[in-house]
């Protein structure tokens, strides 16, 4: 919890309990179905909580934002950014049955109401989001693809609608295509751990 307190203080105690639990949770449903790797369970605050949250370094989602997690596994990003905004709407949304249980059961266990985990697939969500968000789930290209239709028209946030996607590595190739439009913001310029050296959050309004 220090790990998060340290970027984001103004918690309130309520977020501070629902973070806490996250670690049980997450270890007794890894220990039954491998949703995170076992040898990166220890980092499940670093490199899964707080990189999930850097997305709030770019975009403050205000009330009634709806935000559609695209293959959020085991709820990532989805759970931690909807601890973080109460008040914004959540669908989280993966095709692999087991681990959307295990995002389904962590939100109920803490009380997340503003979260909806539902085992579908990307192409067969047609609802209507102002972000859709995700982390390496596939390449951009095919992500905007697939996602296009799902993001709305109306915007309602200062960031206009759009894809926010949290990647590393050399994005040259994935960029490339939207290059004139897409921002890169490399996670480092906000938390100074080493894992975060070669991560970034990538924005492209839709």
């Amino acid at each position: 919890m220090e790990l998060l307190l340290k970027y984001f203080p103004k918690l309130s105690e309520h977020q501070c309990r629902q973070f806490e639990q996250l670690d049980a949770l997450y270890r007794d449903w890894n220990a039954k179905i491998n949703v995170i790797s076992r040898k990166d369970i220890d980092n499940l605050y670093e490199h899964h909580v707080l990189h999930s949250m850097a997305i709030a370094k770019i975009v403050n989602f205000r009330p009634s934002t709806r935000v559609l997690d695209f293959g959020t596994g085991g709820g990532f990003p989805g759970i931690p950014l909807a601890i973080l905004f109460p008040e914004a709407d959540f669908t989280l949304i993966d095709g692999t049955g087991k681990k959307i249980m295990v995002a389904q059961e962590v939100a109920k266990a803490i009380g997340l109401s503003n979260c909806h985990p539902i085992h579908r697939r990307g192409e067969e969500e047609h609802g209507k989001y102002d972000f859709v968000v995700s982390r390496a789930v596939m390449p951009l290209p095919d992500l905007q693809r697939m996602c296009k239709k799902n993001i709305s028209t109306k915007h309602i946030n200062a960031l206009p609608n759009g894809i926010i996607c949290l990647k590393g590595g050399n994005l040259d190739g994935e960029i490339h295509n939207f290059r004139k439009l897409v921002e890169v913001t490399p996670i480092k310029s906000f938390f100074s751990e080493n894992w975060f050296d070669e991560k970034n959050i990538i924005y492209l309004p839709c």
